[in-house]
């Protein structure tokens, strides 16, 4: 009998632990997360040596909300996921795209922005409303990006011409000078140049379906459940909104990722998605 209360102690001091652990996590642990300093404006160095924002203010946010110490560290993009499969991070704060494939390895929450094409164009110049608009015209693109090779497969059946271009502020410089109609890019970085530049304006938004959101080790659903939490609090009291307003100059629309609280946990219809119903614990 006495080894038998001996284990039963053994067995309940290691449920307390594990309990503490589970319920105190938000409260004691420092997540270390990680981001690519260099992508503006969701990440981008400052003059003291530090990393600046969007992803930086959100990951923050997030910490604040959870009261967690957030160690972010700026790394680059290509060693980001392997690193925190690897566990040297917690999770990734870097605008991480939601694919198929990815889901098939990493975890992730409800997306937190939408990740769309955008075209910029030069201020006062004719607007895009359809793609149909640039037939023999020229679009600028970052040479070798994901939006290069969408517009280079979409050349003959739209009719335009597509010049590559080193560095995507040199594909703006060609709208610029005019020798181009319109630069294509993602929305986020579109709106940051349009936003940094009074001589830019935005143009058309070609919707892709997919959002940015926070990828986790696919075995850690506790910590992508608690930051999905946190992330639909901001959502539901403004404060992403504010934050791409801030960064992008855009005021999020009515039914996108950044304003829309998703059921259950993670991105609908792909791996990893938790149907189980939940209501935000927000203050």
């Amino acid at each position: 009998m006495r080894e038998i209360a001996t284990k039963l102690g053994v067995l309940a001091g290691m449920a307390l632990i594990a309990a503490t652990t589970v319920t105190g996590t938000a409260q004691s642990k420092e997540f270390k997360v990680a981001l690519d300093g260099t992508f503006a404006p969701h990440a981008m160095p400052t003059a003291d040596g530090g990393v600046e924002g969007f992803n930086v203010d959100l990951a923050n946010e997030i910490g604040k909300r959870l009261g967690v110490k957030m160690d972010i560290t700026a790394a680059q993009w290509s060693g980001l996921l392997p690193a925190m499969n690897a566990g040297k991070y917690d999770f990734i704060v870097a605008p991480t795209t939601v694919t198929d494939e990815r889901t098939k390895t990493l975890l992730f929450t409800e997306g937190y922005l939408n990740t769309d094409y955008q075209f910029v164009i030069k201020k006062g110049g004719e607007q895009i409303t359809k793609l149909s608009d640039l037939k023999g015209k020229t679009i600028a693109v970052n040479k070798g990006s994901a939006y290069d090779r969408w517009a280079r497969n979409l050349a003959k059946e739209v009719g335009w011409k597509v010049e590559s271009y080193g560095t995507n502020t040199d594909a703006v410089q060609a709208v610029l000078a005019g020798r181009a109609a319109a630069n294509v890019a993602g929305n986020t970085v579109i709106a940051w140049a349009a936003k940094k530049n009074d001589n830019l304006e935005l143009s058309y938004l070609h919707s892709t379906g997919r959002v940015f959101a926070m990828p986790f080790r696919k075995d850690d659903v506790e910590t992508r459940n608690m930051v999905e939490g946190a992330i639909e609090c901001m959502k539901l009291d403004g404060t992403i909104a504010k934050l791409s307003e801030k960064w992008f100059g855009v005021t999020p629309a009515a039914g996108s990722a950044a304003v829309t609280v998703q059921a259950g946990y993670g991105v609908p219809d792909k791996d990893g998605y938790e149907a189980s119903a939940h209501t935000p614990k927000c203050d």
